[in-house]
């Protein structure tokens, strides 16, 4: 995994493309459960909104980490 990411002159974290595509990932999915009104059911949807957000993230990073290898 590189250091940082070059954008425009700017030095970014590498995670910052995964954190783009998990924010529209979990957009759809935090549409469809409240849709499904999975959010009346839980004592605080903020809380649990926060916490399925970080535990989507880590197991996405978890799955990079993985896939990329370990670094020598």
């Amino acid at each position: 995994m590189p250091p940082e990411i070059a954008i425009l002159g700017i030095y970014v974290s590498p995670l910052l493309p995964d954190l783009l595509l998990l924010s529209a990932a979990y957009w759809v999915l935090d549409t469809l459960l409240a849709h499904w009104g999975l959010y009346e059911q839980v004592w605080h949807p903020s809380l649990f909104r926060l916490s399925l957000f970080i535990v989507l993230y880590a197991a996405l990073g978890l799955a990079l980490f993985a896939s990329r290898g370990m670094p020598s």
